[in-house]
């Protein structure tokens, strides 16, 4: 989105307002479907209804991005796009743990982020093979827009919706039985209960919960600021201009991708790794150490002038990204009840949204001043968050669950 927008002409220093969406519609959308999923009875379960309708609400917001003519028509199409992936994401999370045996939770949860590292490595990948392969010119255009990003929005869009498709094909929900239904049937419906439901389980909250906040704030401030900024970073640090008409921009920008590909690709392999150590050690000492690796590779960027030498860092990166997607979601299942998955799994988005908001709104307050209107600086500053956000890590309180993993009846799928 902040090539698209930089397109559009939007200036270095709005870019974290324009990403409002993201934040925004998770802090409202994730807490409401993830109780609403907990108490929804249909023929086709509990959470199929909402990938469904997410998925296609996304595809739609895809297909329709790329031929956004002003800063607020995208920002505005992003909205959409971001509460269709909420509806779909949220049950989609709390599914994995529904399906799986609690002594599954580590490797499930990893399980599913390496494929979605192996998502986004093909994602960062289409516009750069799209120009080197395939012989689409940088210079064409569709509007505003560079074709290759014309098409690559046009291609997620068939993946969104092919992918739930996929799913729903192939992976059915573990059917409640009559003692859970009759409890749901039985439980207060409508707003106010809904409401009444998210503010009870915040009261709530177990401890290991509580205890994750500081981690995750640390952790998704500097992802966000990733980002936004690494783009503009690159292009500074190598090319010494931040101008979105320059060649060398656009040359920056498409090195962003096979960067991200590459850190994605080792997030799908690491996952593996560490869904393995995970059994034998501590989720948060797993995580605090892929933290600090990636604060560190954050730290050297900059100093970097060889294009090569810039997957390094983005090694630390993967790892991370890996342990991001799985480890804290294994810490959390293990310390909620089962039958409030759905709404803890929501709040725990806010653990990410809430970090987002405060930098999409702080961002702007000292980018010209304290970061000197710099996006070099921006990328320093992200490195440090992840490092504070590794120690942060060895302060939580975490059992993990002792015994075999065992594959439960009807999970085979």
């Amino acid at each position: 989105m902040s090539p698209i927008y930089s397109y559009l002409g939007a200036e270095e220093s709005s870019l974290p307002l324009l990403w409002l969406a993201g934040p925004m519609t998770g802090l409202i959308v994730q807490p409401i479907i993830g109780a609403v999923s907990d108490k929804t009875i249909t023929r086709w379960g509990r959470r199929t209804p909402y990938f469904l309708v997410g998925a296609i609400f996304c595809s739609l917001a895809l297909f329709a991005m790329p031929f956004s003519s002003s800063i607020w028509m995208a920002a505005s199409i992003l909205w959409i796009l971001d509460a269709a992936n909420n509806v779909t994401q949220e049950p989609y999370r709390a599914f994995v743990s529904d399906k799986l045996d609690p002594k599954q939770h580590s490797l499930g949860f990893l399980t599913q982020s390496a494929f979605t590292g192996l998502g986004q490595t093909l994602s960062y990948l289409t516009p750069f093979l799209l120009i080197n392969f395939l012989a689409y010119s940088e210079d064409a255009k569709v509007g505003r827009i560079p074709t290759t990003t014309f098409i690559a929005f046009m291609i997620g869009g068939f993946v969104s919706i092919g992918s739930i498709l996929w799913t729903l094909k192939t992976t059915k929900e573990i059917p409640l039985t009559e003692d859970e239904k009759d409890k749901i049937r039985s439980s207060p419906h409508g707003v106010s209960s809904t409401l009444k439901e998210i503010g009870d389980a915040i009261k709530d909250m177990p401890r290991t919960m509580k205890l994750m906040g500081p981690m995750m704030l640390f952790s998704w401030y500097a992802m966000f600021i990733y980002w936004q900024y690494i783009a503009k970073c690159l292009s500074k640090s190598l090319y010494g201009t931040v101008d979105a008409e320059n060649p060398l921009f656009r040359k920056a920008e498409l090195l962003v991708g096979p960067l991200g590909a590459f850190y994605n690709a080792i997030a799908f392999f690491a996952a593996f790794g560490l869904a393995y150590l995970a059994r034998k050690y501590s989720p948060k000492c797993l995580h605090s150490i892929c933290l600090m690796l990636a604060g560190i590779g954050l730290l050297s960027i900059p100093y970097i002038k060889n294009q090569s030498l810039l997957f390094i860092p983005m090694i630390g990166m993967g790892v991370s990204w890996a342990s991001m997607m799985g480890n804290p979601y294994t810490m959390l299942a293990s310390s909620i009840p089962a039958d409030r998955t759905g709404v803890y799994m929501g709040i725990f988005n806010m653990f990410i949204v809430i970090p987002m908001l405060l930098e999409t709104f702080t961002i702007p307050m000292y980018y010209k001043s304290w970061l000197r209107n710099d996006p070099v600086h921006a990328i320093i500053l992200a490195g440090i968050l992840l490092i504070l956000a590794s120690l942060s890590t060895l302060l939580i309180k975490f059992e993990r669950p002792e015994g075999p993993i065992v594959i439960p009846a009807g999970a085979g799928h």
